[in-house]
């Protein structure tokens, strides 16, 4: 069968245009990306998204340095406050301390207790019991009551013929174990109280009855041979050379009566002796020096306490 030329020409036409169709969609996919170029653009979009990842990183990085760096401003600078608060507080310490020193150096020079009170500016005791004021006085390293007490118990101590002028002048007479706060069961004629060590007895608190050992310091810081009338007033013949004021209130017997004033002063110490007797200092118009020795404990004599 033969073709006729115009549809062989009609064919080759139709061959040339699917040819040229082929080779230009080859062209198209030839100018587009291949696998591997779509797979590097992935991979640098991917690359590009990491350092753009990164660059936040490292922009919160550096908000957090920047952040810590505050932080750690803010806590210096609380460190710093506290530190200064801590200073502040040691400076306060310090001056409360020293405070407390000075106190504590003024206690050395007052003292107080439940009931008693010293100055020793104004070289007085206060005791609180009954209010009542004592003149003191410092004689070598003792601080003494310049006058007799006067201190009312509810037995045991007595004014000179019972009569409460004679309580205001020269103080009480007491006996022995009034003197020491004993009862006179315990520490009266025929018993052994047994004392030892400081006595309060009858004084107030921070103060005692002294002890024949501290009479007897009293007397050599004085001088042995003159102690009488150094330490007692002039107008009972003496020269009150270191205040001391001693007065004659003259004593209360074993029987019961009352003699010696203007003539005698005795005072208690705390010391006992044997069953019966306790040791006293006593002065007197006719001598110059003072005397120790013992009586008995049922007589009442004057008192003069000590401080502690």
């Amino acid at each position: 069968m033969k073709i006729p030329l115009f549809s062989k020409s009609l064919i080759a036409f139709g061959f040339c245009a699917i040819v040229i169709a082929m080779t230009s969609c080859e062209n198209e996919r030839s100018s587009g990306p291949s696998d591997d170029e779509i797979v590097l653009t992935i991979s640098s979009s991917s690359s590009e998204s990491v350092e753009s990842s990164s660059s936040i990183d490292e922009g919160l990085s550096s908000s957090d340095v920047a952040a810590s760096s505050s932080s750690g401003e803010a806590l210096a600078s609380s460190s710093s406050t506290k530190a200064e608060r801590s200073s502040s507080s040691v400076k306060k310490e310090d001056s409360s301390s020293s405070l407390i020193d000075e106190k504590s150096s003024s206690s050395i020079q007052s003292s107080s207790s439940m009931n008693s009170i010293y100055n020793a500016e104004n070289n007085t005791l206060t005791d609180l019991r009954d209010n009542q004021v004592y003149k003191t006085v410092t004689i070598g390293e003792q601080i003494w009551m310049a006058e007799n007490l006067n201190y009312e118990t509810t037995s045991g101590s007595y004014c000179y013929n019972n009569k409460l002028d004679s309580c205001a002048k020269y103080g009480r007479l007491y006996a022995w174990a009034t003197s020491v706060d004993q009862s006179e069961s315990v520490c009266g004629m025929g018993h052994e109280c047994g004392l030892s060590g400081t006595v309060q007895g009858v004084c107030p608190e921070g103060w005692h009855i002294p002890d024949l050992e501290e009479w007897q310091t009293l007397v050599e810081t004085v001088g042995e041979n003159v102690a009488g009338s150094k330490l007692k007033t002039e107008d009972n013949y003496g020269e009150d050379a270191f205040g001391f004021s001693a007065l004659l209130a003259g004593t209360k017997n074993k029987y019961g009566n009352f003699s010696s004033i203007g003539q005698y002063a005795f005072f208690w110490s705390s010391t006992e002796v044997e069953v019966n007797y306790a040791h006293y200092v006593s002065l007197n118009i006719y001598k110059s020096d003072a005397t120790i020795g013992a009586d008995f404990r049922n007589f009442a004599f004057s008192i003069r306490c000590l401080k502690d």
